[in-house]
């Protein structure tokens, strides 16, 4: 009885490490998406070169997580919820992942933008865009942490602002580009930036999902909810 109390408690030490680790993880990817988004508006190239460079430190991060959590099913043979918490924390860091990359997308984007004329609105009407996924980001980590379904759903419904925020953008881009021809390459580039940001805000409520998850033992069974356009559009998603 004492060995298997000694070794619960050292798979929840362990456990709790791994998760920390997320935790730390999910900051550098937040903090990723708010210097892109002020980077863009601003047309900050330092900026936008610091958000390039950090992107390595989230891949290295990714890559300890899942070591860290192979070794731990590995080792302590972990019961089925807390193996379901282990296989979670994979599917979050990769999630995670994806996202910084995004980031590092629009902040290479935003080193062309820069030499570009500037569309009036744009840069803002992104931060805007980015802000509402930014949140969403917080609330589905913070979900994790505090195992908290109801805040994870909420996330997920959000999803849906997004999407229709990108499509305004798209036709305001497209307007632009019809009205003076010069405006095509730059709106081409905030075009796929702002596919970018609605990719993130898939990615948080794919956080959000495993957090649903993780909580009830079940995924959602509804269809996520997504607009008319964005589920129809068969666009290039805008990965480099």
């Amino acid at each position: 009885m004492n060995t298997e109390r000694h070794i619960l408690s050292a798979f929840d030490r362990d456990l709790e490490t791994v998760q920390a680790l997320v935790v730390k993880m999910g900051g550098m990817v937040e903090s990723a998406i708010h210097d892109a988004a002020n980077a863009l508006e601003n047309r900050d190239e330092e900026l936008a070169e610091a958000v390039r460079r950090r992107d390595s430190a989230i891949d290295q991060l990714e890559t300890q997580i899942n070591e860290e959590a192979a070794r731990l099913i590995a080792l302590r043979a972990p019961r089925a919820t807390d193996l379901r918490t282990a296989l979670t924390v994979i599917k979050i860091s990769a999630i995670l992942e994806r996202v910084g990359d995004y980031a590092k997308n629009i902040a290479k984007r935003s080193h062309v933008l820069v030499h570009m004329p500037a569309v009036e609105g744009a840069g803002m009407a992104l931060r805007r865009m980015s802000s509402t996924v930014e949140g969403m980001m917080k609330d589905a980590l913070d979900s994790y942490i505090q195992r908290d379904a109801a805040l994870a759903a909420d996330v997920r419904r959000r999803d849906l602002e997004v999407d229709q925020m990108y499509n305004a953008l798209f036709r305001e881009f497209l307007t632009y580009m019809m009205e003076d021809p010069r405006n095509i390459t730059p709106c081409m580039h905030l075009h796929f930036i702002a596919k970018n940001i609605e990719r993130m805000g898939d990615h948080a409520t794919g956080i959000a999902e495993q957090v649903i998850y993780l909580a009830t033992g079940e995924l959602p069974d509804d269809a996520r909810p997504k607009s008319e356009s964005v589920t129809r559009a068969n666009l290039n998603e805008g990965e480099d």
